[in-house]
């Protein structure tokens, strides 16, 4: 049963959040997440001097301002992500994706690869780094790196972690070798942050002009949205992905629903889908 007190949103309010978060960003909340909306709207509250969600959701409504129901939907995205995540999948890249992609391109010599979901940039970067140890630096590498959240797309072409997110996936000889000190934190290399671009991007909209890839990872954002809006974007996905070309979702997804565009193969541990 939902809680009702004075520090709660109230319960009209947190059914205007959960249709405004839905409208714009097509994240389905629960009717149980009410401790999401208030850890993670409470900063938002203070930022603009309110006194409680319930008066953000009356300040939205009265004004429909842009920018604060983009803050809103922000803060409302979950930013989860570190270096070399589910490393199987980066393993079969390399042992089974790059070797058959420098033969068939070796006249050519291009690849092109899209973090989907790129949050603060570890995904892309980590691919990054992938190719730079294959000995591919003197290819043309095109790696687009997009999110819905703008902030977290300004972190991410800064190129800046935390002490705590280096530890997370990242080997030390990678460490050592792509990153300086700057302060207390460490600041990625010029070399590799140039092989990025970063664009902000809404998944549900049509994406086949970004195209054609050899490589998409689009992983651990399609948990969040529904069966209708998740077959629309996996149908798009295929549409910017060569014949052939790989699909990589997070370890709880599937391409369910659209399986006559991909054959998924299991190489190593890594479940891959590739576009037909």
């Amino acid at each position: 049963m939902f809680a009702h007190s004075t520090s709660s949103i109230h319960w009209e309010n947190y059914q205007f959040l959960q249709k405004h978060v839905y409208s714009q960003a097509g994240i389905v909340l629960e009717d149980d997440k009410h401790y999401l909306f208030e850890s993670r709207l409470t900063p938002l509250v203070r930022r603009f001097g309110l006194g409680s969600i319930n008066d953000l959701c009356e300040l939205l409504m009265a004004t429909r301002e842009a920018e604060l129901g983009r803050q809103v939907v922000e803060a409302m995205t979950t930013n989860e992500t570190y270096f070399f995540r589910d490393p199987a999948q980066y393993d079969a890249v390399r042992s089974a994706l790059l070797p058959r992609l420098k033969q068939e391109r070796q006249d050519a010599r291009k690849l092109r690869l899209w973090s989907a979901a790129a949050s603060t940039g570890q995904e892309a970067y980590s691919l990054a780094m992938v190719l730079l140890e294959e000995k591919l630096s003197d290819w043309n590498i095109q790696i687009l790196g997009t999110d819905f959240c703008s902030g977290a797309l300004e972190r991410a072409r800064a190129g800046k972690y935390q002490q705590i997110e280096v530890n997370r996936g990242l080997p030390a000889s990678l460490l050592v070798k792509h990153f300086t000190r700057s302060g207390v934190d460490w600041q990625l290399s010029e070399a590799v942050r140039s092989m990025v671009h970063f664009e902000t991007i809404d998944l549900r909209k049509s994406m086949r002009t970004l195209g054609p890839f050899d490589l998409v990872f689009c992983r651990n954002v399609m948990i969040y949205f529904d069966a209708e809006t998740k077959k629309k974007i996996l149908t798009e996905l295929h549409g910017t992905l060569f014949r052939g070309g790989w699909l990589l979702l997070g370890g709880a997804e599937t391409a369910f629903g659209v399986e006559e565009w991909f054959d998924r193969q299991t190489i190593g541990n890594a479940a891959v889908y590739i576009a037909r």
